[in-house]
């Protein structure tokens, strides 16, 4: 069995759906299933044994023996929330009983970080575990990456393969439950199809032009293509990124959008809320050089392709990614 934690949510959805197309049909998905506008995400794989996330560490102990690899996707991602009690359960408390039961049954892991670790970027954006003790997260959905992450590396027993990706800007199907926290590229289809226009926040910083701003954006089949490697590749273990490695501009994604929607470019520019000014981020950019020394050698699609195969194959139809 493959275990899937995560598994109603965005990217965990998606990588069900990548191990079924694989032919792995005893897939073990863990979530709080209670949500039913997650119900779409992974209604269409059959035979899908369910696991409540709060007994999941329970079942682990009766069913280690049959299951071969775990991918803990399952966190709390809201940026906007600031009870670090609940990313304490959620994101931390929680991960570290799934590390210690894959240390204790000798099991594989893979586990979602994030990027939100690197804070402002004051020490890059390269994924090397000497910074990790250093890095200033802005919200407290950072902080729980980042204590978990220092967690890790602390330990002096971990299972024989580990890895954590620090996930950039993901998009792409499967996240239309995630409301405001869903993709830009999402919000922006929806605004344009409402309005025939597209508000982009304004530079407050001399350096950048407004639009300019950068992310590194990186469609999620992408993504799972890469947790899909790291299943066959067990070793190496240690803390990677997970972007492109090609940082684009919000007027780059805004020009891409208007064209899979073949609608005229608008774009306005708007002040960047005053509250968040201080800490935007004008500049995000996975150094990918650590993957890629160990043998990924997948090319990832372009911002315009993966837009276009986004609008049209999923926005456009509503269709979830089956």
């Amino acid at each position: 069995m493959i275990v899937v934690t995560g598994a109603a949510g965005f990217i965990g959805s998606c990588m069900l759906k990548k191990l079924y197309n694989e032919r792995f049909t005893d897939l073990v998905a863990v979530d709080d299933f209670s949500k039913t506008q997650k119900l779409a995400n992974y209604q269409s794989i059959p035979n899908l044994k369910l696991v409540n996330r709060d007994e999941f560490n329970d079942w682990l102990q009766q069913n280690h023996r049959l299951t071969q690899f775990i991918f803990h996707l399952g966190a709390r991602t809201d940026t906007g929330e600031f009870n670090p009690e609940i990313f304490n359960a959620l994101n931390l408390n929680y991960s570290k009983e799934v590390f210690n039961n894959c240390v204790k049954f000798g099991l594989p892991l893979v586990y979602a970080s994030s990027a939100a670790t690197y804070g402002m970027g004051e020490y890059g954006f390269i994924d090397n575990h000497d910074i990790v003790e250093d890095l200033k997260p802005l919200n407290p959905y950072g902080v729980s990456k980042n204590e978990f992450d220092k967690w890790v590396l602390k330990q002096e027993r971990k299972p024989y393969f580990w890895v954590g990706i620090k996930f950039f800007n993901v998009f792409g199907p499967n996240e239309y439950h995630k409301g405001r926290m869903a993709s830009v590229i999402f919000h922006a289809v929806n605004q344009i199809k409402e309005t025939g226009k597209l508000k982009l926040f304004r530079s407050h910083n001399q350096d950048f032009k407004d639009g300019e701003q950068k992310r590194d954006f990186i469609y999620v089949k992408d993504a799972v293509d890469v947790l899909y490697w790291w299943m066959h590749h067990r070793k190496d273990s240690g803390i990677y990124n997970l972007g492109t490695g090609k940082a684009r501009t919000f007027n780059d994604l805004a020009k891409a959008v208007f064209s899979a929607l073949n609608i005229p470019e608008m774009i306005e520019y708007i002040d960047t809320p005053a509250d968040i000014r201080d800490k935007y981020q004008y500049f995000t950019e996975a150094d990918m050089q650590k993957l890629r020394k160990i043998g990924y050698n997948q090319s990832f699609m372009s911002l315009e392709d993966a837009v276009n195969d986004y609008v049209k194959q999923h926005l456009d139809s509503g269709l979830r990614w089956y």
